[in-house]
């Protein structure tokens, strides 16, 4: 199925692998869904939507098995602090669901920060924007789509 993130990366001529998995409603943990797709949780990236108290909503990009750190986050993003964005709040700000949130071709365009371990891999895991689908994706491509800043932001 083809997804707004995967029409954005087919208009910027970058190669990826659409892999689906089954969801189980219970659990969309990025561990969880690593498993289902085959690939370790430190490969697989999850999106958050996080705000800025200079530069307001900003995406935060980090390996399914960390922790964001929030301080670090605030330190490359030119913010004093930052505070995750409420769940009730990610959908109607990015137009994607838990499970789903990506950085790609959003409602919006926020400011990305990936995590530095991004550039370990040769391949990385990211949502398709629905739960149920992941873009496997080189990272230099990944990075360049969401113009994204890189910094060690996890704990």
């Amino acid at each position: 199925m083809k997804t707004n993130a995967a029409r954005l990366l087919d208009s910027l001529g970058i190669v990826y692998e659409l892999r689906e998995y089954e969801v189980d409603p219970e659990d969309l943990s990025a561990e969880t869904v690593a498993q289902k797709v085959g690939l370790p949780p430190e490969q697989v990236f999850k999106t958050l939507l996080v705000k800025g108290d200079k530069t307001g909503l900003l995406f935060a990009v980090v390996p399914g098995n960390a922790e964001l750190d929030f301080k670090a986050l605030a330190k490359v993003s030119g913010d004093k602090q930052v505070t995750m964005v409420p769940l009730k709040d990610v959908q109607p700000l990015t137009g994607y669901i838990r499970g789903g949130v990506t950085a790609l071709a959003g409602k919006k365009d926020y400011p990305v920060v990936a995590d530095e371990t991004i550039e370990l891999f040769d391949t990385v895991s990211v949502s398709a924007g629905v739960r149920g689908t992941q873009i496997i994706i080189g990272p230099g491509d990944y990075l360049r789509a969401t113009k994204a800043k890189v910094g060690g932001i996890t704990r």
